[in-house]
Parts: C-alpha cells; structure tokens; sequence
C-alpha cells in the first residue's frame, strides 16, 4: 500500500514536472520567435542598405571604399566596386558576431550566478537601443554603432539555451533544442518577408529602412513586456555559482579561443566531467565551430550573390528567405523534434553531406530553378545540425555547469560567425562565387568525419 502510494506520489511529480517544462519551452519559443522576428527585417535589407550609402556618398563609407580599392591595387586586382559590398556586408557581419563572443558567455556566466531571468531581460533592453539606433541612423556611422550594440547584447540567444539546459530530462532538452529551432527558422521566414513589403511601402522623403528599423524596435519592446511578466526562472539558488567573481573566472575561459575549444570552464571545480565525455565535448565544440564557420561564412554571401548574379530585389530576397524558412520549419516540425535521444549525431551527419551539393548547387547556379533545387537541400541541413548538436552538448555537465557548457558552445558558434563572413566574403571578393561556394562546400566533410569519432553519450552525469 505504501509503495502504490510512493509510486503514484512519483507518478505525479513527474507529471507535474512535464507540465512545467512544457510552459518553459512553449515561453521560451514564443520569446525567441519575437526576436527573431525583429532581428531577421533586415536581411532582405542589407545590399540595399550599402547600396544606399554608397550613393549618398556617405563619407565615412567611402572613405572605406577608398581603403578597399587601395588594398585591391596592392595586391593586382582591378577595382571592382559591385563586390566591394560584399566585402563590406562580411565586415558588419564579422563585427557583429565578435561582439557576440565576448558578450555571450559574460551574459552566461553572470546568469550562472544572478539567474537566467534577470540578464535575460537586460540583453533585451540593449537590443530596444540597437533598433532606435538603427532607426534614427542617417549616415553608415550611426547604422554600424546600432549593429555594435545589437552584438554586444544578442547573449539572449544563448540564454534561452541554457534555460532549455536547465530542464531535468533529456527529452525534454533535445525536444526544447528543436523548438528552438523551430523558433530561428519561423523568425528567419517572417521577418525577411515583412522587412521586404516594409521597405517597398516607403513614403516621399522616408528612408527605405524606417519602417523596419521601427517594428523591429516594437518586437524588442513587445518580447520585454512577454518575458517579464512570463518567463520564470529555471535556475534555483542552490544551484548557481556562489559569486560573480567565480562566473567571471569562467567567463575568462570563454574569451580565449584556446580554452574554449578545450572546454577549460568546465573542468574547474569537483564536479568536473569525466575524461570520456570531455574528450566529446571538445571534439563537438570543434565539429560545431567548423561547421558553423563554414556555413555562416556561405549564409552571409548568398544575399549578395543573388542580388548581382540574379539582380534579386529586397521583395525577391524576401522571398528566397521565407522559402528557406518555410522548408526549415516544415522540417524541424515534422522531423527534427521527432529525433530520438541517441540519434542526434547520426542524423547531424547526413545533414552536413547534404551541403556539400546543396553549396555547389547556389554557387554554379545559371539559374533560379538551379538555385532552388540547392536551396533546397540547404534549408533541410540547416534546419538540423544545430539543433542536433546543442541536444547533444546539453546532456553535458552538471546542473551548475549548464550555463557554462551552453555559453562555450554558443561562444564557438560566435567565434565561427565571426571568422566565417569575412572570409568567405574576402573568397568572394578575390576570386568569385563558384570558387568561394565550391572550396568551402567540400570542406564540410571536416566536420563529418569528426562527429563520426564521437560516441553518444548513453547517461546524464
């Protein structure tokens, strides 16, 4: 009688348990989707943005222009300003993601300490002064500052991933992992879509961009309002770090590319994993930050490919975003969340295989139709590999470290997004677009092999 009543004491517990991981990650999706929502409006957006400065013979613009000619003469390249955007686009894009790098595992560490809650809400408070920066900019100065900002505070992505590894079961963290997902490529189909009509819906005497720049500004607001009144937090007291100064030792880690890829934050202290499993968080680190520098690098060129192969216009570049969207959302809907745990790597590694043809497909593209078919294929990829990964990563560590172990990965990601545009938009800018997509396409197969030397962890520790 005793053991019925324990078991069904359990029982409910555990329900109770589900309930709430459930109301976590439908908040937390709903959050991120917002964001993102706000954050893709200008994608469609960016060539034409520099496209706009150049010919407003922006002064500080030019004079980059000037050193990118320079630089072109230098090395015996005839100037080729129509690529000079490219070149400037992998720039911004760079900028943006190192912030990132430094921003992300600061926000984690001090979220191991003070809570996920509260940082969560002071990153979305930098973002609403990124968009009003962005919407009041008039010249390429004031436009760069507003993306400096939205660098250094986009540490919420990273948040609602630790929130996700703050959950007490593996499924519910490799099923929130794929709401995640679900969440970027939901906000990567919309928001391009609205920031395109936006731009086409400009008055006599507005900047193109206004109206974009301000509902991105009203998502940010909106998203502060919903996780403050919303979210709760998923990090108990007497599971943080017991300062700041001890986050901060971490975060430390996390600001050198060495440590990072040896995953040092999380070996300090008595709950250090075991060998085994470090030796698989550093090999997925670096499978996660070759693919991401890789794909990122690709992701960021495609919009200015289309726009001078294909003369795309910000409604088409809408466009060709929403199809990706939509084809990423179907399958991250009707697959990715249906992965069982234990298989994540397995389906990792035939998404990354099919980039490689997905790439030479978008780079030696002679035609829409070409382009699609690769498009394709690269929405299917993408709408698996990180989700797959962060599942995986986030089976790692102990609940204190979870923060930590998702700030490394997230940090890895950044570094990746970082390096990957302003190579591969250098690649571009040097040597054209087939020879940019195809090198870097066959190199993911770097990152395949090394996800074929990880075994799946089989226990929480």
């Amino acid at each position: 009688m005793a053991l019925r009543e324990r078991e069904t004491s359990s029982s409910s517990i555990n329900d109770k348990q589900e309930q709430n991981c459930g109301r976590v990650i439908t908040i937390v999706f709903l959050a991120l989707f917002i964001d993102l929502l706000g954050f893709a409006l200008i994608l469609p957006l960016f060539p034409s943005i520099l496209d706009y400065y150049s010919q407003t013979e922006d002064g500080f613009y030019l004079s980059l222009q000037r050193g990118v000619d320079w630089f072109a003469v230098m090395v015996g390249m005839p100037p080729e300003r129509k690529y000079n955007s490219v070149l400037f686009g992998g720039l911004i894009g760079s900028i943006f993601s190192i912030l990132q790098f430094f921003s992300s595992p600061l926000t984690g560490a001090v979220s191991d300490c003070l809570g996920r809650r509260p940082v969560i809400l002071m990153t979305v408070m930098g973002l609403i002064t990124s968009y009003a920066l962005w919407a009041a900019s008039r010249t390429f100065g004031v436009f760069l500052l507003s993306r400096i900002v939205g660098g250094i505070s986009k540490g919420n992505v990273s948040l609602s991933t630790a929130i996700i590894a703050d959950l007490h079961s593996p499924k519910a963290r490799s099923k929130g992992m794929a709401m995640i997902g679900v969440a970027f490529s939901l906000g990567f189909t919309l928001g391009p879509m609205i920031g395109a009509y936006l731009a086409m819906e400009t008055e006599k005497g507005e900047v193109f961009y206004l109206h974009s720049a301000l509902l991105a500004l009203v998502f940010a607001v909106a998203d502060l309002i919903f996780i403050f009144f919303l979210l709760p937090e998923t990090l108990p007291k007497e599971k943080r770090v017991s300062s700041v100064t001890s986050g901060f030792q971490a975060a430390v880690d996390l600001l050198s590319p060495l440590a990072l890829f040896q995953f040092s934050a999380v070996t300090r202290g008595k709950e250090s994993p075991s060998e085994e499993n470090l030796q698989n968080l550093r090999i997925l680190g670096l499978a996660y930050f070759l693919y991401l520098f890789l794909f990122s690098g690709l992701e960021y060129t495609l919009s200015f490919l289309t726009h001078q192969r294909f003369q795309f216009s910000s409604m088409q570049q809408g466009k060709m975003f929403f199809f990706i969207g939509i084809t990423m959302a179907v399958i991250q809907g009707g697959y990715a969340r249906r992965i069982k745990p234990g298989n994540e790597i397995r389906a990792g590694k035939r998404a990354i295989m099919l980039l490689i043809p997905a790439f030479l497909l978008i780079g030696w593209a002679a035609n829409v139709t070409m382009l699609s078919v690769g498009l394709l294929l690269y929405s299917f990829a993408a709408a698996i590999v990180i989700p797959c990964l962060s599942a995986v990563v986030s089976g790692y560590g102990s609940a204190s470290q979870k923060g930590r172990v998702m700030g490394i990965l997230r940090s890895l990601g950044a570094l990746a997004r970082a390096l990957g545009p302003i190579l591969s938009a250098t690649v571009y800018w040097l040597a054209g677009a087939e020879v940019c997509f195809t090198v870097c396409g066959a190199l993911f197969v770097v990152p395949f092999a090394l996800l074929g030397s990880v075994k799946q962890q089989t226990k929480e520790e």
